[in-house]
């Protein structure tokens, strides 16, 4: 078995323009206190996170109301290169799972085609299946339909293929999104 780790680390990731930056302070620290104790600012959306839809759907489910069985199951990791049209991710969509490996991004086309589907779970490499300079379209058309999206993933040392996907997020109630640790395994 192997397991591929597909997170950013945190504090070193990328963050989406006009988040808070994820920061730490040292409350505590050895030798000169009992233990070392850290403090963490950070957006729910920094580094390898989850979308739910109360991110942009006003009455959508928050983060902790997403069934954990979502993020763990086979996934499938698809390479793209620039935008992703629905005729490209169409023979795709056959799984609940889709990981998308390289620089691209979700047209309204392809977004349409995976809510569409018995997609539950899309995640792609940027911090945003949206163009920073756009519309939200294709956050928009996915959580309506309950499409948890997944966001800042690293997927350098995964070749495409299928693959066991583990991205549970942090119980944070009421909550739009959440930091996830996503890994691949690989039987």
């Amino acid at each position: 078995m192997r397991i591929i780790d597909i997170s950013q680390e945190l504090f070193a990731g990328a963050v989406y323009p006009g988040d808070t930056p994820p920061s730490f302070r040292r409350v505590a620290q050895l030798p000169q206190d009992p233990c070392n104790l850290t403090d963490i600012t950070l957006c729910a959306h920094n580094g390898t996170h989850a979308d739910a839809p109360r991110h942009f759907i006003a009455d959508g489910a928050a983060i902790d109301a997403i069934s954990l069985e979502v993020f763990y199951g086979p996934c499938v990791v698809a390479a793209f290169s620039g935008p992703v049209e629905a005729d490209a991710v169409a023979p795709l969509l056959g799984c609940e799972r889709l990981l998308i490996k390289g620089d691209a991004m979700i047209t309204a086309g392809a977004a349409r085609a995976i809510a569409g589907s018995q997609l539950k779970l899309l995640g792609v490499e940027s911090q945003s299946v949206d163009p920073p300079d756009g519309p939200p379209t294709a956050h928009l058309l996915l959580l309506a339909r309950g499409v948890v999206i997944l966001e800042g993933l690293d997927l350098r040392q995964a070749p495409a293929g299928a693959y066991t996907l583990t991205a549970l997020p942090l119980k944070l109630g009421g909550c739009d999104g959440a930091p996830v640790r996503a890994a691949l395994i690989q039987a």
